[in-house]
């Protein structure tokens, strides 16, 4: 079974009359959506009460929730004092993951040090990996979802993302297709391309969690150090294109969360997405 959702609530939401996003579940259901992300990006500043309700709400309608952790957090960062403070926003995204029923928290592997080769950066978010897992044991029901990012400056190419990932069983790919497209100038061109990546994922961390795997997508513009801006599938001159990944969804026998982050068009985006899938998966029976 696919989950396709958005990333946050875009203007549709807010047009129809929803004022909270404790709405979100019903009105995702009437779109014929399935999955919803909740966004902390600035910081998780979440209500217990508010967390339940949105767990009660997506039950009833069947939405899968996961929730993106702050922005503030980097893996590789040689401060103590912020390293310390990226564990805390850490700890705060589970609690408030495990209050809503979320089961993956989204998190970005953060900055390379400038002049400093992309290997030493790397072992230090390994290390800070170690640390994080295990001041954060009880929460192993909740995975920690370690994002592919799509400026090169930044920790997070694809190779990255699965290195890191080969630390621990609780941590997983969250493989962003348009920030793998703008992170390599339009890499994702074609079906055989988005092959590729799907083949790395399960040859480096095994068939379950490809098969299990929680994506985000929209189409992006980019410039030489890679992404510049999300786009809507409108845009018909930015890729990547979400038909030449939906006939390897089946293919390859995957039940993925996929996540739509275009730009303010996330809900209508999701539900275009669904209905490729709908269509290749009829023609594909």
């Amino acid at each position: 079974m696919i989950r396709i959702g958005p990333a946050g609530n875009s203007s549709l939401f807010y047009e129809e009359g929803n004022k909270s996003s404790i709405e979100i579940p019903k009105f995702l259901h009437g779109k014929g959506l399935n999955a919803y992300e909740y966004q902390c990006g600035r910081g998780v500043r979440v209500r217990e009460d508010f967390c339940k309700q949105l767990k009660e709400e997506s039950e009833k309608y069947d939405i899968r929730l996961s929730l993106h952790a702050p922005y503030f957090i980097n893996l590789a960062s040689e401060d103590k004092e912020k390293l310390t403070k990226s564990i805390g926003h850490m700890e705060k995204s589970l609690v408030a993951a495990q209050a809503m029923g979320a089961k993956v928290i989204v998190v970005h592997p953060g900055a390379v040090k400038k002049g400093e080769p992309r290997g030493q950066s790397l072992a230090r978010a390994k290390d800070f990996l170690y640390e994080a897992l295990d001041k954060t044991k009880e929460f192993e029901n909740i995975s920690i979802g370690l994002e592919t990012m799509g400026k090169v400056n930044q920790l997070g190419s694809l190779d990255e993302v699965l290195e890191l990932c080969e630390v621990s069983k609780r941590l997983v790919p969250v493989i962003d297709f348009g920030h793998l497209h703008a992170r390599d100038k339009g890499l994702l061109t074609s079906k055989e391309e988005f092959r590729k990546v799907l083949e790395l994922i399960g040859s480096k961390l095994g068939a379950e969690k490809l098969r299990s795997l929680h994506a985000h997508f929209s189409p992006i513009e980019y410039t030489q150090g890679g992404e510049k801006k999300h786009r809507t599938f409108d845009e018909k001159e930015y890729g990547p294109r979400f038909e030449d990944l939906a006939p390897l969804i089946m293919e390859y026998n995957m039940s993925p969360v996929i996540i739509s982050e275009s730009a303010d068009k996330q809900t209508e985006d999701a539900m275009l997405m669904m209905d490729i899938y709908t269509k290749v998966k009829g023609e594909m029976k």
